[in-house]
């Protein structure tokens, strides 16, 4: 481990051009992140939440619960502007 909490498990660009960066935290608790040539970007977190931006101002944020929050989508997009809860249940 790192003095930074994680160690890379890899990294580097794809055959699209886009970066992608795997982090180890230790305990399998994992995150990855993917920088698009689009501008878009996705996370996924150590803690299980992910966020995702499209480069165009929206973005959706969604808990390790399977909340999602979304902002920044235009109404056809089928995204709205405030918090919604699309986690399946179990």
């Amino acid at each position: 481990m790192s003095d930074k909490g994680f160690t890379y498990k890899s990294h580097g660009t794809n055959n699209y051009g886009n970066h992608y960066c795997a982090r180890d935290y230790g305990n399998n608790s994992n995150a990855y992140h993917y920088s698009n040539t689009d501008g878009s970007y996705y996370y996924s977190n150590p803690d299980g939440s992910t966020y995702y931006n499209n480069g165009n101002g929206g973005s959706t944020y969604t808990s390790p619960s399977g909340y999602k929050y979304s902002s920044g989508y235009s109404s056809s997009s089928g995204y709205g502007s405030s918090p919604s809860n699309s986690g399946s249940s179990k």
